[in-house]
Formats: C-alpha cells, structure tokens, sequence
C-alpha cells in the first residue's frame, strides 16, 4: 500500500488437498481464473475479489461506507470500482490467496455476476475458452492460409495445455500436488465443462447464497427472490 495505490487485493487460488474435486479447483484456479485475473489486472481492468484485501477507509467512507455496496452481491467490485474511479489504482499481492475447497456451484455464481456486472462478458468470456477459440482459429488459418485445421486444432491445444502447465506451477510457486497425468485429467475435464457452466449461468440468472436466493439485475444490484417462487435455481 503505496502512495496512489487504494486497494491491494490478492489473486485466489486454493490449498494441497488429495482428490480429484481439489485437483480440478487447482487447475482451474491457477489457469482459468489466473490467467483473467493478472490480465486484467495488467490491463488495469477490475478484477477484484473480496476474499483478502487491503482497502483506503477513506475512500471507503467518501463512498458512502460498506452499506451503500450492501444491496450488491459482488460488493468486491464494486468497491474496487469505487477506487479507480477516485483516481486511485489497485495493485496484486505476489502471495495468492490460500482457501478451503469449494464446489461448482461457486464457479457457475461468479460468472452470473460477471455477466450482471459486464455484459460483454457474454460474447468475450466463451472466446477466452480454449476450445472455443481454438475452433474459430483453425477455421481461419483453413480459409486464409489453406492450412489443416484438424493439424492447426491440435497443436492449438497443445500449446495451450503447455501454457496452462506453466503458469499453474508459477503460481503454485512449487511442486504440484498430483501427477501429469491427473494434470491431463482434471484439465481435459476443465476445459470441456467450461463453456457448459457459463452457458448454465446464463440460462439460469437466479443465484442461491447459503439459504437465500437473489436474481441480479443488470449492474449487479442483487433482489432477494422467495425461496417459495424461486424455480429451477442450482446455484
């Protein structure tokens, strides 16, 4: 926390667990949620999350305190909204936030609330995917280049996965704890369920927290639902 500096937030990531649910939460939170977060943190866009962090009570308190982010769900990003927009900057701790296991039902919440929060989300997000973007890039290099696409999709992939591999152990900061071949598993399996759960997100808007359910609207203002007219709600 430095001069001009107004929050400093750290990147989440999960701890050692044995089990094919921590091996895919470790996988996807040093790939899929580290490569968002540090880019969008380089590109100095939000990115975050409220889990650990150092905030300016001033800035804060010219906000209208914690109570005016109240009515909002990711109340996070909206308080580091509030920072940037006076005129200070957020800056990434270089130790990621260590957190107990979680289940699916979370990650599908955090892209409803991206996709309440920013809307583009819903056109850019599917393009972040591997597979997704893979498809669109062999398809291009055929029409342009005349290249196989099939040869051009599966080192695509490849390349991909290595990266993936890199920067998971970056962030780990250490060795992994399970095998290559469980990093092959439980990655295959991430980046097929990817594009799965954030189209569920999209067609199921309502999000259930601990024993209530709440439907955003957009920019991310939360309206609690009753749990007796709420339908078709999982997450």
């Amino acid at each position: 926390m430095v001069d001009g500096v107004g929050l400093v937030h750290q990147m989440p990531f999960t701890c050692d667990r044995d089990g094919f649910a921590a091996t895919f939460e470790k996988i996807y939170f040093g790939t899929v949620q580290a490569r968002i977060y540090l880019c969008a943190d380089l590109l100095g866009i939000v990115c975050h999350t409220g889990m650990s962090c150092l905030v300016r009570r001033n800035i804060l308190e010219s906000a209208g305190g914690l109570g005016h982010f109240g009515r909002y769900l990711a109340e996070d990003f909206f308080i580091a909204k509030a920072v940037t927009d006076s005129g200070y900057r957020l800056t990434v701790s270089s130790q990621p936030a260590w957190q107990n296991s979680a289940s699916q039902a979370r990650l599908t919440r955090w892209a409803k609330l991206r996709v309440a929060m920013v809307p583009t989300t819903i056109l850019l997000e599917p393009l972040s995917e591997c597979l997704v973007v893979g498809a669109f890039a062999s398809w291009a290099a055929s029409v342009l280049f005349h290249w196989d696409s099939l040869v051009f999709y599966l080192v695509h992939i490849l390349v991909w996965f290595l990266c993936d591999w890199i920067l998971l152990s970056i962030v780990q900061n250490g060795s992994l704890p399970f095998s290559k071949i469980d990093f092959v598993v439980g990655w295959i399996f991430r980046e097929c369920t990817g594009p799965y759960l954030f189209f569920h997100a999209l067609w199921n808007p309502a999000i259930r927290w601990r024993t209530r359910v709440f439907k955003l609207a957009w920019g991310g203002v939360a309206q609690e639902v009753p749990l007796e007219k709420a339908k078709f709600v999982t997450a």
